[in-house]
C-alpha cells in the first residue's frame, strides 16, 4: 500500500478514536453510555441501524455472494428490508409506545416485565453470549480484509489492530458515540461505493462487455436461487429485528415511537436495494476480475481455489489508483467498525444490566456504574479479541451467534407481546430447547432434511416447547401480573 493511501487509513482511525474520547468527557451515565442519552434523531438512528446491521461481515459476505450467487445474492438483504418494516409495525410500538419501558436499556427487560425476572436473566445470558461472538466476528471480518489489502500482514496482527481501535474507542464513548460514528462510517462507506469502488471497478474490467464475456449468465439474472436460500435469509434475518439486543438500544435511544418507526423504514431501504446490489455488484466484478486474471499475480490463478469473500479486497488493491485506495479503504473498514461497536455495546449492556443486576442493585446514574460499565465494556471486547483468532470464517462465525439468539429468543418475545396464555416456564424451555436444537445440528448433523438451515428446525422446536408448555404451565398470575404492572404505572402518572 502507498504511503499517501496508508496516512488516509490512519488518519480515519485518529478520528474514530476520537471520537471516543470526545464522549469520554460528555458521558454523564447509563442513559448517556448505553442508549444515546434517549434523545436521537431518527436520521442518526436509521444509519446505525443499517451500519450496524449491514457491516463488516455482511459487506464481505455480499462480496462473496456477488463472487458465487451474482446479483440473485442481493435477495438475502430483501430480508432485512422485510425484518425492519415489520418491527416498525408490530414491535416499536409494543416498546417505544408502551411507558413501561421509558428507562429501559435492554431487549430482556421486556421479558422481565412481560414475564418474571429469571427469563430476562437467561434471555440475558444468551444475548450476551450472542453478541460477543458477532463482535468476534467483526474483528475477524476487519483482519480479513486488511490481509487481502496490506501485502505481508499477518491474521493475528490484523486482528490485533482492528480489535484494539474498536475495542478502545467503544469503550470511551458509548453508544453515544457508536451512533454518531456510525453515521459518519456510513457516509464514508456510500461515498466510497458510489463515488470511487463501483466505477473504477466496473471501467477496470472492461464494463457491461467484459462482464457478459466472462461469467456465467446466470450470475446476471435475479432468479439464481434455490428456495432453500429463502428459507434460511428469512429465518435467520427477519427473526433478528425482533430479538436483536443492538436495536433495542437504538429504539430506547430515539425520542418518541413515531422517530423510532421513521428510522426503521429508513433502514429498511438502505438496507435493499441501496447495500445489497451495491455489495453484490463490486463481488460479480472481482469474480470477473478473476476470471480475466487480474488476480494471477496475487496466487490466485485458478478461479476455483479462490476464497469469495477475498475476491472483493483483491479486486480493491489492484485497480484502485494512489490516494481513492486509503479511502475505499477506510470506508470498508468503517462498515466493520460499526457493526463491531455496536455488538460490543450490545454485550455489555446485557451483562451489567440484565445479568449483574439481576444479583445485585446498582444507581444507573452514579459515576462508579458509568466507570464499570466502561470497564466491563473493556473485559467483553478483550475477549471478543481472544475469540476471533481462533476462527477463520467470518460469515459462519456470525451466523452462528445469529443463530442461537434467533432461535432461543424469537418465538418468546412474539408470545410475550400478542399471546396471552404463554407463561414464564413455556418462556424457559423455548429458549433452552429452540436455542440447543439448533446448535446442536449445527455442531453433530452435516445433513438435514432437503438441506434446510438448522434454524428451521430450532424455531420449530421453541415453538413447540413454547406452546405445549405454556398451556401445561400457566403462570398463575401472568396476564394479571401485566394488567396490575400497567394500572400501577397510570395511577403514578397521574399522581405526578
Amino acid at each position: 500500500m502507498h504511503w499517501i493511501d496508508f496516512s488516509i487509513f490512519i488518519l480515519y482511525m485518529i478520528v474514530m478514536l476520537g471520537f471516543g474520547f470526545f464522549f469520554l468527557k460528555k458521558n454523564k451515565g447509563a442513559d448517556d453510555y448505553y442508549v444515546g442519552g434517549r434523545n436521537m434523531s431518527s436520521l442518526h438512528v436509521g444509519l446505525s441501524v443499517v451500519a450496524t446491521d449491514v457491516g463488516g461481515g455482511f459487506s464481505i459476505g455480499l462480496g462473496g455472494l456477488g463472487f458465487t450467487m451474482g446479483l440473485s445474492g442481493s435477495w438475502m438483504l430483501f430480508t432485512g428490508l422485510i425484518g425492519a418494516w415489520l418491527a416498525a409495525v408490530f414491535l416499536i410500538p409494543k416498546v417505544k409506545g408502551n411507558p413501561v419501558f421509558d428507562k429501559a436499556y435492554t431487549f430482556p427487560e421486556v421479558f422481565k416485565y412481560y414475564f418474571n425476572a429469571r427469563v430476562a436473566l437467561i434471555a440475558g445470558i444468551i444475548s450476551a453470549i450472542g453478541y460477543a461472538g458477532f463482535t468476534s466476528s467483526q474483528i475477524l471480518a476487519g483482519a480479513k480484509l486488511a490481509t487481502g489489502t496490506f501485502a505481508d500482514l499477518e491474521l493475528n496482527t490484523a486482528l490485533l489492530i482492528m480489535g484494539t481501535i474498536a475495542v478502545v474507542y467503544t469503550v470511551m464513548g458509548g453508544l453515544k458515540a457508536v451512533i454518531y460514528t456510525d453515521t459518519l462510517q456510513w457516509a464514508l462507506l456510500m461515498t466510497g461505493l458510489v463515488l470511487i469502488g463501483i466505477p473504477i471497478s466496473y471501467t477496470a474490467i472492461g464494463g457491461w462487455e467484459g462482464i457478459t464475456s466472462t461469467v456465467d449468465p446466470q450470475l446476471l439474472s435475479m432468479t439464481n436461487i434455490t428456495w432453500q436460500n429463502v428459507v434460511y435469509w428469512a429465518v435467520t434475518i427477519i427473526p433478528i429485528w425482533f430479538v436483536g439486543m443492538t436495536l433495542y438500544q437504538r429504539i430506547y435511544a430515539c425520542n418518541d415511537e413515531k422517530t423510532a418507526k421513521k428510522a426503521w423504514y429508513l433502514a429498511g431501504l438502505f438496507e435493499w436495494p441501496v447495500m445489497a446490489f451495491m455489495g453484490v455488484l463490486l463481488g460479480l466484478f472481482a469474480k470477473v476480475g478473476a476470471g480475466q486474471g487480474m488476480f494471477d499475480y496475487l496466487g490466485a490463478e485458478n478461479i476455483s481455489d479462490t476464497d469469495p469473500e477475498t475476491g472483493l479486497p483483491m479486486l480493491l488493491r489492484t485497480v484502485l489508483p494512489v490516494g481513492l485506495m486509503g479511502i475505499m479503504m477506510s470506508a470498508y473498514f468503517s462498515a466493520i467498525l460499526s457493526t463491531a461497536d455496536s455488538c460490543l455495546m450490545a454485550s455489555s449492556g446485557n451483562v451489567v444490566s440484565d445479568i449483574i443486576v439481576y444479583f445485585k442493585d446498582v444507581d444507573h446514574e452514579s459515576d462508579s456504574f458509568l466507570r464499570f460499565s466502561q470497564v466491563t465494556t473493556l473485559i467483553i471486547g478483550v475477549a471478543a479479541l481472544l475469540i476471533a483468532t481462533t476462527m477463520t470464517s467470518v460469515l459462519d462465525l456470525m451466523l452462528y451467534s445469529y443463530a442461537f439468539m434467533v432461535s432461543g429468543l424469537f418465538v418468546p418475545i412474539i408470545g410475550a407481546l400478542y399471546w396471552k396464555k404463554s407463561s414464564s416456564i413455556g418462556a424457559i424451555s423455548a429458549m433452552l430447547i429452540g436455542g440447543g436444537t439448533t446448535l446442536y445440528l449445527q455442531i453433530f448433523v452435516k445433513q438435514l432434511p432437503y438441506n434446510l438451515d438448522p434454524n428451521v428446525f430450532g424455531i420449530t422446536a421453541s415453538l413447540i416447547a413454547f406452546v405445549i408448555v405454556s398451556l401445561a404451565f400457566p403462570d398463575s398470575d401472568g396476564e394479571l401480573d401485566t394488567e396490575v404492572k400497567d394500572e400501577t404505572l397510570v395511577e403514578e402518572q397521574i399522581n405526578t
